[in-house]
């Protein structure tokens, strides 16, 4: 959660040093006469990976003939006009039926992927990269119904395919996400929000295929949610008590709020849960002390909060665990230790750098600049790196700390000869002795991280 107050002009598009210009994740017709130009170039990307997905799956049934018939369809996809040939006899959205199948147990030509019976190709099709889905959905009616029903996603869950996207909210550029692998910056649509949200302070959560963004409009709190399945903007329901300054944290499809402070300026100690698979909300069992400004993370399967204040003065050093399960809070001393900087001014310092990789927690300490580790046993934790930025200069604020997948990353801003910039920094900690890398510069940024979320789907 990184979060101050902005009045500079949110509409200055930016461009990235060494990238493609973004493009707007948004595709919503079947019209390739309407794509960016970039689109040939990324479908025939697209339709190299799915040959390889093709080969690699088949290989272990010896189904070349199979495989063949996906390569042959990609090659007529790419170079016919009427991309309606494929779409499916019967209009329906169910896509988890045998549907390429005929009464031979074959693949016949109304499957997803002719040559290919669906249960096949829909595997292929889970294994590629989500970056191309887009592209999937602008080819017909029936991918597009496919890629907008989710079931690819819930196939990849199933598969154990991830793929993880950092979406950030700087000072000079709107929503922007950023693939790793692909290395390609992505802008997501403007927000259809008010003034009063867009310039107030937010707070964001990835949870599931959604994007929530929390804030405050002029009748009062609000969510934002942004969908990966419809590439837009909607209104989320809003919480059964509705706060800011709350700790949170998601763990596949489900989400934890707890803590924060109500419209009254209350501190809260209740706690609820999000399905986004459902869209509602969930009352849980309240933490036994109040706090705001204190972080949430999931870890072996329980979440945790820790930091924050109970009041507007009192800094907390015990930490939280929920257990989901039975549905009860522990309390934890000492496990989160003040800082000298946060026992001279409490009120100034960021809510916890934290970050959970293969269930280990870490923190990102906002007066040392170091990274540490904390041990489980005896509640304790060792400096293990330094960080490749200064945290202590604003006091952790415009500074994102968030797991991707098994590395750590560090996200913050620079002023040089040329400009500001954001610096994506990332570090695996299993490479003890390993520097910190550099995923990406973005230029003409700003210098200062107001929201980060990690999307893994």
């Amino acid at each position: 959660m990184v979060f101050r107050y902005s009045l500079e002009d949110s509409t200055t598009k930016v461009q990235g040093a060494g990238c493609e210009p973004p493009v707007t994740v948004g595709v919503q017709g079947c019209d390739k006469s309407k794509l960016p130009k970039s689109h040939d170039q990324d479908f025939g990307l697209l339709q190299q990976n799915l040959h390889l997905l093709a080969d690699s799956l088949l290989a272990r049934n010896n189904n070349s003939k199979a495989s063949d018939g996906l390569k042959c369809l990609l090659d007529k996809e790419r170079h016919d006009s009427n991309l309606d040939h494929i779409v499916l006899k019967k209009k329906k959205p169910m896509v988890i039926a045998r549907s390429g199948e005929n009464h031979e147990g074959q693949a016949s030509d109304d499957s997803f992927l002719p040559g290919l019976t669906d249960d096949v190709a829909l595997d292929v099709l889970a294994w590629s990269s989500r970056s191309g889905y887009p592209n999937l959905a602008s080819l017909n009616k029936k991918f597009k119904s496919l890629i907008d029903s989710g079931y690819l996603y819930n196939l990849r869950q199933r598969l154990g395919v991830i793929e993880h996207w950092i979406y950030l909210a700087c000072i000079l550029m709107p929503w922007e996400a950023f693939d790793p692998v692909k290395q390609r910056w992505m802008r997501l649509p403007r927000m259809p929000c008010d003034d009063c949200f867009t310039y107030a302070d937010k707070e964001s959560l990835a949870v599931g295929t959604k994007l929530l963004v929390f804030g405050r409009e002029l009748s009062g709190f609000a969510i934002w949610m942004y969908s990966l399945l419809s590439r837009e903007w909607s209104r989320c329901p809003l919480m059964d008590l509705p706060r800011c300054l709350f700790g949170s944290s998601s763990l596949g499809e489900v989400a934890i709020v707890a803590g924060g402070s109500d419209k009254y300026g209350n501190v809260l100690k209740s706690a609820e849960l999000y399905n986004s698979e459902l869209g509602t909300w969930k009352t849980l069992t309240e933490m036994g002390k109040p706090r705001k400004l204190c972080s949430g993370f999931f870890m072996d399967g329980k979440f945790y909060v820790i930091g924050g204040m109970s009041s507007h003065t009192d800094r907390l050093t015990c930490g939280e665990e929920y257990n989901m399960e039975t549905g009860t809070w522990r309390r934890i001393e000492n496990m989160y230790p003040v800082s000298d900087a946060a026992t001279r001014e409490p009120a100034m310092c960021s809510p916890p750098l934290v970050a959970v990789v293969n269930n280990q927690l870490y923190s990102a300490d906002q007066s040392t600049n170091e990274v540490k580790k904390y041990n489980k046993v005896n509640n304790s934790w060792t400096v293990v790196k330094r960080l490749p930025v200064r945290a202590d200069s604003s006091n952790g604020w415009g500074l994102a700390f968030k797991a991707c997948g098994n590395s750590l990353l560090v996200i913050g801003g620079h002023r040089g000869p040329e400009g500001e910039v954001i610096v994506l920094h990332s570090w695996e900690p299993k490479e003890v002795n390993q520097d910190w890398h550099v995923l990406s510069v973005r230029e003409r940024a700003g210098a200062f991280v107001y929201n980060c979320a990690v999307m893994g789907c």
